[in-house]
C-alpha cells in the first residue's frame, strides 16, 4: 500500500476514533446533579505509579489558572472551558504579597478571593494542586515575597535563616488553615489533593552551600507537619526528603526528568510550558500544538502520572504586579488566551489528546509495561494486564523530526509522521496522533471600542524640583526598592556628587551635564543635581 493511502487511511481511523472517544467520555464521565460535579474525595497518598485519591488511582490532566491574573467574573467560564477541554485539575499559586501586603494585615477579597475561586474549581467537578510557595517566581512581582520583609532585621531570603523561616512558617501556617477551615483539602470532602511548598530551589540551593540543604529539609518538615492530608512537592528538587515529591519542570519532561528520586513516588510534570511569557521587546512566543501533544503523550507513555500545562490561561498582570520588563499580558499564547478565548487548535488538539488518554486509563494504570524498538528513531511503549492481554495500550513513537514512516507492529503496518506518537488504546487501533490534527483553526479579532476612541492621551507635566525645593537628604545615591518601598517605580531624592577635572568632557564640542558646581579647591568641585 502507498504511503499516501495509509495517510487517508490513518485521518480516518482517527476521525472515527476521536468520536467513539467522545461517546466514551460521556459514558465515563462523572455524574453531576444540579449543575455540580462530583470528585471523588478523601485521604489523598501515592505510590510508585500515581496518586490515590480515597484508594483509589488516578490519570491527571492540569492546568495552571492564577485567580490573580482574572477577575471573578471571569472565573466561571475559564473553569468551564478547562473542563470541557478534558482538565481535571487547576494549578494555582498563592501569592504572598497581595495577601499580606502589610505585615499582619490580609486581603482575600475580589480578584484575591483565593477560598472562593477553590470552591467554584469543586463545582466545576476539578480537583486543585495548591503552590504555597511562598517564594514563586511566576513572573510575578518580588516573586510574590512581600516588601516588608527585606525590612525585618538580620533577615536573608530562602535559606536557613532563623527570621525568614519564622515568617515563612507563620504564612504557610496561615494559609494551610484557612483552608481547613473552608474544609478544601480532600480528605475534608475538598478539592485540593497536592500542594507545594518552595519553588525551583536547585537553582540557587548550592550557593548557599550546607545552609540550602538544610533549608530544604526544614521546609519540607515543615509543610508535612501542617497536618493538610494532602502529599507535598517540591519542583525541580532533585533531593526533596521524604515524603515529599520531586517534580519536573520544563517542555519536554518524558526526556529530560530523570524521574522521582525514589521508587515508591509517582512521576509528576508541574509545568509543561505551553508557549514562553513575554518581555517588552520581543516577538511572541510559540509553541506548536504538535509539540506539546507529543511530550504530553510520552511523559504519559513512560509512566507518568500528572501533566500540568503552564499555562492553561495566564491572564493579565494588573497594576503592578509583573516582574521586571514582563508585559501585562501573561500567557497569551496558552490554549485559553488572556481574554479567556480558545486558541485553536491548540485547545482542541490538547482536547482530543486527553480523550485518547482516558481510553487507555486501565492498562496505563494497572497494565505491566514494556518497551519494543521497531529500528533507528522508532519504539513501541506498551501497557497490558497479566491476566488479562484483551486490557492493552500502546505507544508508537517516531522520534526523528524529518522522516515519515512505515511500521509493523504485531502484525499490523502503521503510518507515523516525522516527530509524532500515534495512541493505541486496544494495541490495535490508532485513536490519535500527535502530529495529525482533526480539530478546527481560529484566528482573534479585535473590534475597537467607541469609548476606548474617545479616550485623549493628556500631558501632566512634572517640572525637575531644585535643590531648594528638595535638599540633599542623602550623600551617596539611594537603593530605589527601599526608597520607594515598592509602592511606585519613580521617585525624586537629591543627592550631590564630587567631580575632579578628569570626571569632566576634554572636547570642547562636548559640553558637561548641567550641575550647580562650586571650587572646592583647585582640583575639585562639588556639583549638585
Amino acid at each position: 500500500m502507498a504511503v499516501s493511502s495509509y495517510k487517508l487511511l490513518f485521518i480516518a481511523l482517527v476521525s472515527l476514533a476521536v468520536s467513539a472517544a467522545v461517546v466514551h467520555a460521556r459514558g465515563q464521565g462523572r455524574g453531576h446533579h444540579g449543575g455540580k460535579h462530583h470528585l471523588r474525595t478523601g485521604p489523598v497518598t501515592y505510590d510508585g505509579r500515581s496518586l490515590l485519591i480515597n484508594g483509589k488511582r488516578e490519570l491527571l490532566y492540569s492546568g495552571s489558572i492564577h485567580y490573580t491574573r482574572s477577575t471573578p467574573e471571569m472565573w466561571p467560564d475559564l473553569l468551564e472551558k478547562a473542563k470541557h477541554g478534558g482538565l481535571n485539575v487547576i494549578q494555582t499559586y498563592v501569592f504572598w504579597n497581595i495577601h499580606e501586603p502589610v505585615q499582619g494585615h490580609y486581603n482575600f477579597s475580589g480578584n484575591y478571593d483565593l477560598v472562593k475561586f477553590i470552591k467554584l474549581v469543586q463545582e466545576h467537578g476539578m480537583y486543585v494542586t495548591l503552590r504555597v510557595g511562598p517564594f514563586i517566581q511566576a513572573e510575578w512581582n518580588h516573586g510574590g515575597l512581600p516588601y516588608w520583609l527585606r525590612e525585618v532585621p538580620n533577615l536573608i531570603f530562602r535559606t536557613n535563616n532563623a527570621p525568614y523561616k519564622y515568617y515563612m512558617k507563620k504564612y504557610v501556617t496561615m494559609v494551610v488553615n484557612k483552608l481547613k477551615e473552608a474544609k478544601l483539602f480532600s480528605p475534608q470532602g475538598g478539592p485540593i489533593i497536592l500542594a507545594q511548598i518552595e519553588n525551583e530551589y536547585n537553582h540557587i540551593q548550592l550557593a548557599y552551600k550546607e545552609m540550602g540543604f538544610s533549608y530544604v529539609r526544614w521546609a519540607a518538615r515543615m509543610a508535612v507537619k501542617q497536618n493538610a492530608g494532602v502529599p507535598w512537592v517540591m519542583c525541580k528538587q532533585t533531593d526533596a526528603p521524604d515524603p515529599v515529591i520531586n517534580t519536573c519542570n520544563g517542555r519536554h519532561c518524558g526526556d529530560t526528568f530523570s524521574g522521582p528520586n525514589k521508587p515508591y513516588k509517582p512521576a509528576l510534570w508541574t509545568e509543561n510550558w505551553t508557549a514562553q511569557y513575554r518581555v517588552f521587546g520581543d516577538p511572541a512566543s510559540q509553541r506548536p500544538a504538535e509539540d506539546i501533544a507529543f511530550s504530553v503523550a510520552r511523559f504519559f507513555s513512560k509512566n507518568g502520572a500528572l501533566n500540568n500545562y503552564y499555562m492553561y490561561h495566564g491572564g493579565t498582570n494588573f497594576g503592578r504586579t509583573s516582574a521586571i520588563f514582563t508585559t501585562t499580558r501573561y500567557y497569551d499564547e496558552a490554549p485559553l488566551d488572556e481574554y479567556g478565548l480558545p486558541r485553536d487548535p491548540k485547545w482542541s488538539h490538547l482536547k482530543d489528546l486527553h480523550k485518547a488518554l482516558n481510553l487507555c486509563r486501565k492498562p496505563l494504570l494497572w497494565g505491566v509495561p514494556g518497551v519494543e524498538n521497531l529500528g533507528k528513531h522508532i519504539e513501541a511503549r506498551f501497557y497490558e494486564l497479566k491476566d488479562n492481554s484483551t486490557i492493552c495500550a500502546a505507544f508508537l513513537a517516531n522520534n526523528n523530526s524529518k522522516s515519515e514512516a512505515i511500521v509493523n507492529w504485531r502484525g499490523q503496518n502503521y503510518y507515523l509522521p516525522p516527530h509524532s506518537i500515534s495512541i493505541l488504546p486496544d494495541c490495535k487501533t490508532v485513536v490519535y496522533n500527535t502530529q495529525t490534527i482533526v480539530s478546527q483553526h481560529n484566528a482573534r479579532n479585535f473590534v475597537r471600542s467607541n469609548v476606548a476612541n474617545k479616550m485623549r492621551w493628556m500631558e501632566s507635566p512634572e517640572p525637575i524640583p531644585s535643590t531648594v525645593q528638595v535638599p540633599i537628604n542623602n550623600r551617596t545615591p539611594l537603593e530605589l526598592y527601599s526608597l520607594l518601598k515598592d509602592h511606585s517605580d519613580y521617585a525624586w531624592y537629591t543627592t550631590s556628587l564630587e567631580l575632579n577635572p578628569r570626571d569632566f568632557s576634554v572636547k570642547e564640542s562636548i559640553q558637561p551635564v548641567s550641575a550647580n558646581c562650586k571650587s572646592r579647591s583647585r582640583n575639585a568641585r562639588v556639583c549638585q543635581w
